[in-house]
């Protein structure tokens, strides 16, 4: 035996959460006192009398049975194992299985504050609990001298807030840790460029292949149209469909509205064993798009309610709401409870086993709360930046930046703020040769369903998107703008001399090379130009 871990830690503290994610971490082998105790006892599963034979072994050995209980499980183990003893309940039992294995005992008391304690004790199965009430479990002679077990531990980790998988990885490195870390960069970000709806979603359903994870973070005031399988994804990742192998995560920063996001989960089937949902994200009600409606107008606004629910979930912090309703948390609905787990702990686990995720943005950066053209602007800040602060990303984990970038910027129909110059979409169809009715179907809001405004390039913007953001790859969409013939061509030098030109100068003023290309909305859309390399 190479190690021997011991928890202890008053009744439902987590000690069983977190000694199974001790197991995951490190190949535990889990040491049955339940099974010694029957053995000597002969008592059935019922969890008071397992307590009350348990206890009354203390009295007869003084603690001794435990370490007999670890004794009987070392036959057959191999010399560099680890044992877990789930768990020690009085000082005596750490004293004797110190004595027998002084070198080898890493004693980890886990705590929680008491209302959190009795908060987790009241929604267990009825079947797991050994008392009616908490009260009842603080007046047990054995779990009242639990207390005393922190004080003679090695390590006291605080369960409230950290996901056991988290713990369990502190614990390690408390004890074995291996020095300093070199952070394995394995997210990519894609965030648009301008003013939304560049077509980031088809971009992200064709690079979804790469990434063993796919995060969403935003709300329902974007969505993302997706050619293969077609899809419109409002609350999602856009690369759901196309690749049905990646876990699904949705960050904290996010805001979701109900109807919609269980609509797509069903859409899509996704299991909970697919689908994490941070129990911090801001759950949108009727009053927030109510609110919307009558006082966003003016900004030409897609009205979801976005905005209202993030203002609650910042003024409504106190026990008197100062806004609306009290908010409410993804946390607090019954409906999700089987997808809320902490993300970050997800994303801790994916980062440990080097899987690559991709992170989608929604709107565009010059929509950006700060940085956009406000009071024009939407509810959250849509730079990389911003989009890595809603997921609870580190930047030093980050690989690429992608920047979706359209050869015509648009805007939502209506006084939807300032972009440049605008053009008609009959010039559009002059300039291109698409049939004007196919741009009346297309350039429409995905959520408001309102024609949209066009615009011509702006140089100079761009330039700025591409500073703030930090882009290391460039995605253009719509190169079929610039040439209908665009549409067939497989490769950058099929393209029309307009793209090709258009292509070198904004890699020469945005300092940052177009890697992808999106040619056309189809399930072979997208040319990658050196993407991967």
């Amino acid at each position: 035996m190479r190690l021997l871990i011991v928890l202890s830690g008053p009744v439902a503290v987590g000690k069983t959460s977190f000694g199974n994610a001790l197991i995951a971490l490190v190949g535990a082998t889990r040491v049955s006192t339940r099974r010694f105790i029957q053995q000597k006892k002969g008592t059935s599963d019922n969890r008071r009398e397992l307590q009350a034979a348990g206890d009354q072994l203390d009295v007869e050995t003084n603690g001794e049975w435990v370490a007999d209980a670890i004794e009987a499980e070392l036959p057959g183990l191999a010399a560099n194992a680890v044992l877990l003893l789930d768990s020690a309940k009085i000082p005596a039992q750490i004293g004797a299985v110190r004595s027998r294995w002084p070198s080898k005992v890493f004693h980890i008391h886990l705590h929680a504050a008491d209302e959190e304690l009795e908060r987790r004790y009241l929604r267990r199965d009825p079947q797991l609990k050994e008392f009616a009430t908490y009260a009842e479990v603080r007046e047990n002679q054995t779990e009242a001298s639990v207390g005393a077990l922190l004080q003679i531990s090695d390590l006291t980790l605080d369960t409230d807030y950290v996901a056991p998988e988290t713990l369990a990885a502190t614990a390690m490195d408390w004890f074995e840790g291996k020095g300093f870390r070199k952070r394995q960069q394995l997210v990519d970000v894609i965030i648009g460029g301008q003013y939304g709806s560049e077509g980031k979603g088809n971009v992200c359903a064709h690079l979804a292949k790469h990434y063993g994870v796919l995060m969403r973070i935003g709300g329902p005031n974007a969505g993302h149209l997706v050619k293969e399988p077609e899809y419109k994804y409002v609350q999602l990742p856009s690369g759901t469909g196309s690749n049905k192998d990646a876990k699904i995560l949705i960050g904290a920063g996010s805001t979701l509205w109900l109807p919609q996001l269980l609509r797509e989960i069903m859409d899509q089937g996704l299991s909970p064993s697919r689908l994490s949902i941070d129990p911090q994200a801001m759950v949108i009600d009727d009053e927030d798009r109510r609110l919307e409606s009558g006082a966003l107008q003016s900004i030409s606004s897609t009205k979801q309610g976005v905005g209202a629910a993030s203002a609650r979930k910042i003024t409504n912090r106190g026990n008197s709401p100062m806004f609306g309703s009290p908010a409410r948390l993804a946390r607090d609905i019954d409906q999700l409870s089987d997808y809320v787990r902490d993300v970050r702990a997800e994303l801790d686990k994916h980062f440990a086993a080097g899987t690559p995720v991709l992170l989608e943005g929604t709107q565009g950066t010059l929509l950006s709360l700060h940085h956009g053209f406000w009071p024009s602007v939407t509810s959250r800040e849509t730079s990389a930046a911003g989009c890595l602060s809603d997921a609870g990303i580190s930047p030093n984990r980050v690989r690429k930046i992608i920047m979706v970038v359209r050869t015509y910027p648009i805007r939502v129909g209506g006084p939807s703020g300032w972009m440049g110059r605008n053009i008609t979409m009959e010039e559009l169809a002059d300039r291109s040769g698409i049939p004007i009715e196919q741009f009346r179907k297309t350039e429409k809001g995905t959520i408001s369903g309102v024609e949209r405004r066009v615009a011509e390039f702006d140089w100079a913007q761009i330039r700025r998107s591409a500073e703030l953001n930090g882009a290391t790859d460039i995605a253009v969409t719509f190169a079929d703008y610039l040439g209908i013939e665009n549409q067939q061509a497989n490769s950058f030098d099929e393209l029309n001399d307009r793209a090709r030109d258009f292509i070198t100068r904004l890699e020469r003023v945005a300092g940052t090379p177009v890697t992808l290309i999106s040619k056309a909305f189809a399930s072979n859309g997208v040319l990658e130009r050196g993407f991967l390399n």
